[in-house]
């Protein structure tokens, strides 16, 4: 399977930009078979979403839902999306059969004051996709391992992210920290750019289950893109096996 990171520097609250932006990022694709875009990738970074936050009939969803229709692949971030009232830091996955499925952040960062306006996801969500299994990850969720932990139903890892160049270190420490404890390839996508909030320094990255740097960005808008070697996956599951050997708790 061939994953494409998709890092774009979005422009606060300017959604149609950025979304033209990514058209343009994108092009008429590489042949991925799953696009990967950024935490809040068409609104940027809002703590408190009202003046955003959309539905899952809305434009961005609907953007996303036709780009996976035209690229023949599966295109996935997160946006703010309400529903029943209540706001939720939202990965869409959206399908080229027009399918979407959906997990909401489990983890709200509470020191930015994300969790005083966003409610939190209560569900684990783990997907297949031509043949992989993929768990929905977003961003603080990183930091949480045993939410992160592979039960031996999943193959690959996906977290968008607004991550901070203060606090990159961790993201890239943590990130490949994941991949090697869960037997897994980790796929990370960073925001590039800056707004009131910092800098973004990128740093997205596809981490191999041995720890290896299949593929990383720097700062600038960009796609990269990185195949998912599924054979090697599995023979180093079979020599090692890690996953079998946890325990129930681990």
């Amino acid at each position: 399977m061939k994953i494409s990171i998709v890092q774009n520097a979005p422009l606060k609250g300017d959604w149609q930009s950025n979304l033209t932006d990514l058209d343009q990022i994108i092009g008429n694709g590489c042949g991925a078979d799953i696009y990967v875009l950024p935490e809040m990738f068409a609104t940027g970074q809002y703590i408190d979403p009202s003046d955003v936050v959309q539905t899952m009939d809305g434009p961005i969803v609907e953007w996303m839902r036709s780009k996976a229709s035209q690229l023949n692949a599966a295109v996935c971030g997160t946006l703010p999306v309400t529903e029943n009232g209540r706001a939720y830091n939202r990965l869409c996955f959206a399908m080229p059969d027009g399918t979407t499925a959906y997990y909401d952040k489990h983890h709200l960062f509470t020191y930015s004051g994300e969790a005083e306006h966003y409610s939190r996801g209560s569900k684990r969500v783990v997907i297949e996709f031509r043949g992989i299994r993929i768990l929905l990850l977003i961003c603080y969720d990183l930091r949480f391992p045993t939410f992160s932990r592979n039960h031996d139903d999943y193959d690959a890892v996906i977290y968008p992210a607004n991550w901070p160049d203060k606090r990159i270190l961790a993201w890239d420490t943590l990130l490949r920290a994941r991949a090697i404890e869960n037997q897994c390839f980790a796929i990370g996508v960073n925001r590039g750019g800056s707004d009131e909030l910092g800098f973004y320094p990128g740093h997205s990255a596809i981490i191999g289950p041995y720890g290896d740097t299949l593929v990383q960005t720097d700062e600038r808008p960009q796609t990269v893109s990185a195949v998912l070697d599924m054979e090697l996956l599995t023979r180093f599951r079979t020599k090692f096996p890690v996953l079998q050997d946890a325990d129930p708790n681990d």
